[in-house]
């Protein structure tokens, strides 16, 4: 006898290819910016995640800017490199579909380092007063 262990309204699970696609999108674009990308404005950006749509057709790449560069130059930057960056995509990864990039700047890393940064400072100052 066979049991039938899916819940009823639940639908299909949520499938892993979009994440592994996801992944493989991030660790290309990642080389590309560190050894092929001649834009000056892009020396300072790295791709910190990417989120596939479950169909593969767009694909959200969040950034970040090191050292102070400037985001808006660094976006319009990666914005004229999207041709490049798919065309790229397509001959490393073997897709049906190319997804279309869409650029977003990541602001969780800025909030991720204040608050790394507010932890240092208690730390100090709970250093300075057992001194």
């Amino acid at each position: 006898m066979d049991f039938d262990f899916t819940l009823p309204g639940l639908g299909k699970p949520e499938s892993s290819r979009p994440k592994r696609v996801a992944e493989a999108i991030k660790n290309e674009l990642s080389v590309l910016l560190l050894q092929t990308v001649s834009d000056p404005r892009l020396a300072e950006v790295s791709i910190s995640h990417v989120m596939a749509t479950p169909d593969l057709k767009q694909a959200k790449v969040y950034f970040i800017v090191s050292g102070g560069a400037d985001i808006k130059a660094a976006k319009k930057a990666m914005l004229k490199a999207k041709g490049f960056f798919r065309s790229h995509l397509a001959k490393a990864l073997d897709l049906r579909y190319t997804p279309d990039l869409l650029f977003f700047y990541d602001e969780q890393q800025e909030e991720v380092d204040r608050i790394d940064e507010l932890f240092r400072q208690i730390d100090r100052e709970k250093g300075d007063e057992g001194s």
